[in-house]
């Protein structure tokens, strides 16, 4: 598909991004011209870390960003720097983590089935205090690790040292020994096996199927601003979602990525994202069993939301007393709608919450 633009654009917008196969719905929109055909000229921002992200919209540097699903809420709290009032128009993606240890506690477990259960980790790890790394500490990847790990009788306050790491650093610190494991997305998980660094263990799909992942949220007073330039680039998520769940469209999902977001990684570690398998230290690979994908993961459903605000009361990340609407306020759909309802798009059904004991 060849990228296009209208003769005249009717706004520009600064959207920020990190470097994650989950991203893929900003850069193709970019790339394909899809926020073009919608009227909008838009700078795609890479940064290095969600903490960089965050202060970079707070601070108005950019309109609009991909976030961890939790973000948002902290954002509205304050919890975190300035309070920062955002709306959230889409999601970006479900599933895409994964639990990667080192080769050398792999190795420990011996021949073991995957996905890796909690309870023999915990038999590994008992007693050693392993250093387990995230990518921040308001994240699904902070949130699922601690209870995979509660599950299996460990405390992830006492039994393990919990660390934050951006993305693209997690397979370098694993191989240079400064953890022992970490919960990331794409493709950071499959980097590192590649480099022969890690063993993928469990993928995040595994603790809550098709999990709700990232959102596209833009500050609110920009939302306020241009009510229509929200819509149109949320229209062109969904086309670019669309576009990415044809699996006829992966090759060139990967080579845009590639060229966009990971022009020093081997496409080999971003094609395994897109194509639902994580690769094995013995050359082999294995499938997911709930892949990353994006159009089902498109409408911003406040029940979600609400699930991760508990998880974040029962990490201690929110104080006891807070104003619960405020917190939620992000989670509007009306924006989401009007670009939905223009390209015929289904408002698509939430993934049923976890139950206590899985999640």
């Amino acid at each position: 598909m060849e990228p296009s633009s209208p003769a005249v654009f009717t706004a520009s917008l600064r959207i920020g991004y990190v470097p994650l196969t989950d991203a893929a719905a900003l850069v193709v929109a970019d790339a394909l011209g899809f926020f073009a055909d919608q009227g909008l000229r838009v700078s795609l921002m890479p940064a290095a870390s969600w903490a960089g992200l965050r202060d970079r919209v707070a601070f108005g540097a950019l309109d609009a960003a991909h976030m961890l699903y939790p973000m948002p809420i902290a954002a509205a709290l304050g919890l975190v720097g300035p309070a920062t009032p955002l709306t959230v128009t889409a999601g970006l993606g479900r599933n895409g983590n994964t639990i990667v240890i080192s080769i050398a506690l792999a190795e420990a477990l011996g021949d073991v089935p995957v996905p890796l259960a909690a309870s023999r980790f915990a038999e590994l790890a008992r007693g050693r205090h392993l250093r387990m790394a995230v990518v921040h500490p308001v994240s699904s990847h902070n949130y699922l690790l601690r209870h995979w790990l509660e599950s299996g009788g460990l405390h992830p306050d006492s039994d393990v040292a919990m660390s934050v790491l951006p993305p693209p650093a997690m397979p370098a610190a694993l191989a240079a020994g400064a953890i022992d494991g970490f919960c990331v997305g794409e493709p950071w998980g499959s980097a590192a096996v590649l480099a022969g660094a890690g063993r993928a263990m469990v993928a995040s799909g595994d603790i809550w199927p098709d999990h709700p992942e990232k959102v596209f949220a833009f500050r609110a007073s920009a939302v306020t601003a241009d009510p229509a330039a929200a819509v149109a680039a949320t229209a062109a998520i969904i086309s670019a979602a669309r576009w990415l769940d044809d699996p006829a469209n992966h090759p060139q999902a990967v080579a845009l990525m590639a060229q966009h977001a990971f022009p020093d990684l081997d496409p080999a570690a971003i094609a395994p994202g897109f194509d639902g398998w994580v690769p094995e230290p013995d050359g082999s690979a294995r499938r997911l069993a709930h892949p990353l994908s994006f159009r089902e993961a498109l409408p911003p459903h406040l029940a979600h939301a609400a699930f991760w605000l508990g998880c974040m009361r029962r990490g201690g990340h929110v104080p006891a007393q807070i104003d619960q609407a405020r917190a939620l306020a992000p989670w509007r759909n009306d924006i989401f709608t009007r670009a939905a309802l223009a390209l015929g798009e289904p408002l698509h059904a939430p993934t049923p919450l976890p139950t206590e004991s899985a999640a």
